[in-house]
């Protein structure tokens, strides 16, 4: 979740690629997060604006800055993607703004996301984008300069030692991995939904017309002490920490160590098979 410039209205898809083009052409694409596809999050991408809430089932409430991520790059997005190195990978793009930036500033990038309206927002910036998981087959495995987990996308999947394998295996040899953390230390998983805020009391089933958002789906919160240890036990090395406007980031080197035979099977098939336009892979 993440990203781009306020707009009332959506933009269309650029004719590069549909959502149904950026299958792999092996069959169904894995199954997608539907919770991000779903009305609360669809529409404040619409809009531009919240409110917009991660609920627990007890009723906590984790705020998401949809306006940050549908305005232009601020300087501590500015400050993470001056890192950036070789071609970008954006994981989980939202609306662009990072994609955006970063094709401005000269940098090959790809935005992938599971959710069609952040696609099409991407791609109306002008910005490449495919409707992917970061654990479905993607594009230029084991090629990828730098990833990007930003906007609280370190949470993705519930579970930061599989994200953080599945990043290694995206990364080329010395790749960057760049990740916002949460502000506190803190180091949990939780079942979460979407909520605009008018969902349901605590505990509570909330109104038919949230359809799909009533699923809850698994998500992490990782504060900067608790990111470096998961990733120390992967076998990353810290490269650098640093705060702005009240966020905080890491960026981590890929461990050094052989892919599997499978691993390297999968990627190559992927690369190969994925019918995305040339500069959208890595060289």
């Amino acid at each position: 979740m993440s990203t781009t410039v306020p707009s009332s209205e959506l933009a269309a898809p650029a004719p590069a690629e549909s959502a149904e083009s950026t299958d792999t052409g092996k069959g169904p694409a894995a199954p997608r997060a539907a919770s991000w596809g779903a009305d609360p999050y669809a529409n404040a991408l619409r809009t531009g604006r919240g409110p917009l809430f991660l609920r627990r089932s007890d009723g906590w409430l984790l705020p998401l800055d949809v306006e940050r991520w549908c305005s232009d790059a601020g300087s501590a997005d500015l400050s993470a993607l001056h890192r950036c190195e070789g071609p970008v990978l954006d994981i989980g793009c939202g609306p662009g703004r990072l994609v955006a930036e970063l094709t401005a500033l000269g940098h090959r990038a790809l935005g992938i996301d599971v959710s069609e309206v952040a696609v099409a927002r991407t791609r109306g910036l002008g910005g490449a984008a495919l409707l992917r998981s970061v654990f479905d087959p993607l594009p230029g495995e084991g090629r990828w300069g730098t990833l990007l987990l930003l906007d609280g996308n370190i949470g993705i999947g519930g579970d930061p030692a599989a994200l953080l394998a599945r990043a290694a295996d995206l990364l080329g040899v010395g790749g960057l991995l760049i990740a916002e953390t949460a502000t506190v230390d803190v180091d949990e998983r939780v079942r979460v939904r979407l909520d605009d805020g008018r969902g349901g009391p605590p505990g509570g089933s909330p109104p038919a017309a949230c359809g799909a958002a009533a699923e809850p789906f698994p998500w992490a919160r990782i504060g900067t002490p608790a990111l470096l240890r998961h990733a120390r036990a992967c076998g990353w090395r810290t490269a650098d920490q640093w705060g702005a406007e009240g966020r905080t980031f890491v960026s981590l080197r890929r461990p050094v160590r052989e892919r599997s035979a499978r691993t390297s099977s999968q990627s190559a098939e992927s690369a190969n098979s994925t019918p995305v336009i040339s500069s959208q892979l890595p060289k």
